[in-house]
């Protein structure tokens, strides 16, 4: 197939937010691509050229690409930064710069294959001079296509293709090119195991809906994660589960899924990507704990202090993650353990259709448990009594809270689903804030990896009346879209200043301070005492004062308070003390 028919299918696709006519679209893409070709259409259709779990990135810089299309538009760099920066979308200004370009003549028209295998090429090229190889075959790319092919060629370069087209979307369109609707079950589940639409696309191309019983578990393709539904309370989740479940520890770390074979053992993450050399510690203590040959096992990464054994929270091992320089220092510095919770094959065989005790018990059976590799910590319980005894003591033990498994013989490991066979509770459901704050900005501190050139994190205060002073109450960096993020710099220009404002109680020092000027909307899990933050010092427990816990921005500026109209300190006072009734009753 010419990838002009499947430009022009994207085309159509962005024109359109129904999702009907999307899936319409994508069957008809579907049924005209060839079974030597339909992986590609699938994997371009989502902006990618490989299944997620695959290392291999395009690693085109917008710049590299803006120079490439300079360079075949026979037109100034800066002109098309220019242009760039005023469109925001690299695939509409391509469009348009070959549009208007004498210099672009496309000969033979485009096939799918060659378009992937070219974008394939610019992937892998690595080492000296694969800079220039990327911007040589780009270049050739963009003076074959037409205009419309190089929206959608440059899109997937970014990685922004913009389409709309859902994963979900996807199986349902297979399942009606190559069965019926009622056949969608059976594709998902085929995608949840395998983690690869292409495979699954080319399996139905060649053997239709019988051929995906072929499909199966295999070591070192990560299966993604079942997932957890949500209740309000311990007493719900043991109604649901009919009276009697598995209570499990909800630890606050990494989720991470083992595959262990001839020794080895490599690690992958919840959202696919291979981990395996970011923990070393942990890929060779996996193997050394496993009594089997092979075997899928997964678990949550936890960060422990190695002096006290305490379970430390999740910020602490994110700060192990994407390294690749300096990890023999940080192992040193942020040991992990990870608590295996559940296993999914074991030398050969598919446990995943097994109720959960038995998986739990072959678990057991199969795993010595050492200071890199232990068992997650689980409770049968039949009585609300018993249920809230296990969920304090994972509280104590460092948790977030527990996780209730099914222990019905339908409780398989649904891949990829969120359902009723697993419950999460968490503290945070225990302690709620009812109510978002206002508060105010008096300080930030530098951004680090993807946030540098702008703020990591915000210092956010209330207002004491009584006092007249802003007192800190929690540090704010979730909740910011990237614009937001690096839109801030500029927001507080007016407002900075070189040292803390004489009117701002902080014990923490910032490494930019601000006028109190800014009001921005938050809400947080609960409000705790701290050592560190101001508000209300004193007024609770000696040498503490009170701070908002994992606090996120709602994305509302409260441009119509001043700084004097925040959230009162005596306010969050009042909040905490009706938090603390409820936590009570």
């Amino acid at each position: 197939m010419l990838y002009r028919e499947v430009a022009s299918f994207y085309e159509k696709l962005e024109a359109t937010t129904k999702r009907l006519e999307i899936t319409s679209l994508l069957v008809e893409l579907l049924k005209k691509s060839s079974c030597e070709e339909i992986s590609s259409v699938v994997y371009m259709t989502h902006g990618k050229l490989f299944p997620d779990f695959y290392p291999d990135k395009i690693g085109m810089a917008e710049k590299m690409v803006i120079r490439t299309l300079a360079t075949v538009c026979r037109t100034d760099v800066e002109k098309v930064n220019e242009m760039w920066k005023a469109t925001g979308d690299i695939g509409l200004l391509g469009e348009k710069l070959l549009r208007t370009s004498s210099s672009s003549f496309p000969g033979k028209p485009l096939s799918v294959n060659e378009v992937h295998s070219a974008l394939v090429g610019i992937t892998t090229a690595t080492g000296t001079g694969s800079q220039e190889t990327k911007v040589r075959i780009l270049a050739e790319l963009l003076s074959s296509s037409t205009p419309l092919e190089a929206r959608y060629i440059l899109r997937i370069v970014v990685g922004k293709m913009r389409l709309g087209v859902a994963a979900m979307t996807l199986v349902d369109a297979l399942a009606s090119a190559f069965g019926t609707k009622e056949d969608s079950e059976s594709v998902e589940r085929a995608f949840n195991i395998t983690s690869d639409m292409g495979k699954v696309a080319r399996t139905l191309c060649k053997k239709g809906i019988e051929g995906l019983s072929e499909l199966k578990l295999e070591i070192n393709v990560p299966v993604r994660s079942m997932l957890a539904e949500r209740l309000p309370g311990l007493r719900e989740i043991l109604e649901k589960m009919g009276g009697r479940t598995a209570l499990d520890f909800k630890y606050d770390g990494l989720r991470m899924q083992a595959h262990i074979k001839n020794g080895k053992a490599r690690l992958f993450s919840r959202q696919l990507e291979d981990i395996t050399e970011q923990f070393p510690e942990i890929s060779h203590a996996v193997p050394l704990a496993f009594k089997g040959r092979e075997g899928i096992v997964e678990g949550e990464c936890v960060p422990v202090d190695i002096n006290t054994g305490e379970l430390l929270p999740f910020q602490v091992v994110s700060r192990r993650r994407g390294r690749k320089h300096g990890v023999e220092e940080a192992i040193e510095e942020f040991p992990v353990t990870l608590f295996l919770f559940d296993m999914l094959l074991s030398d050969g065989h598919d446990l995943m259709d097994m109720p959960y005790p038995e998986r739990r018990k072959k678990l057991e059976q199969s795993i010595e448990e050492s200071d890199r590799v232990k068992l997650s910590t689980v409770r049968y319980v039949e009585n609300l009594r018993d249920a809230e005894d296990f969920f304090n003591l994972a509280l104590q033990s460092g948790c977030e809270g527990i996780v209730a498994k099914s222990l019905s013989e339908t409780s398989v490991y649904q891949a990829g689903a969120r359902g009723w066979l697993w419950i999460k509770y968490k503290k945070d459901y225990k302690a709620e804030m009812i109510d978002t704050v206002d508060l105010v900005v008096v300080g930030a501190f530098a951004g680090r990896g993807r946030r540098s050139g702008t703020y990591g994190a915000l210092l956010m205060a209330t207002y004491n009346r009584d006092d007249d002073i802003f007192e800190t109450v929690t540090k704010l960096g979730s909740g910011f879209d990237d614009e937001t993020l690096f839109g801030l710099p500029g927001m507080l220009k007016d407002f900075q200043i070189k040292t803390k404002a004489p009117e701002v109680n902080s014990k923490m020092i910032a490494d930019f301070w601000f006028r109190p000027g800014l009001v921005l909307e938050v809400l947080g899990a609960e409000i705790t005492h701290s050592p560190v933050h101001t508000c209300c010092w004193n007024k609770i427990r000696e040498g503490s004062g009170l701070a908002i816990r994992f606090p996120r921005f709602t994305g509302n500026f409260r441009s119509d308070k001043s700084a004097l109209d925040a959230t009162t300190s005596a306010e969050i006072l009042e909040m905490y003390r009706m938090q603390l009734k409820k936590t009570k009753e």
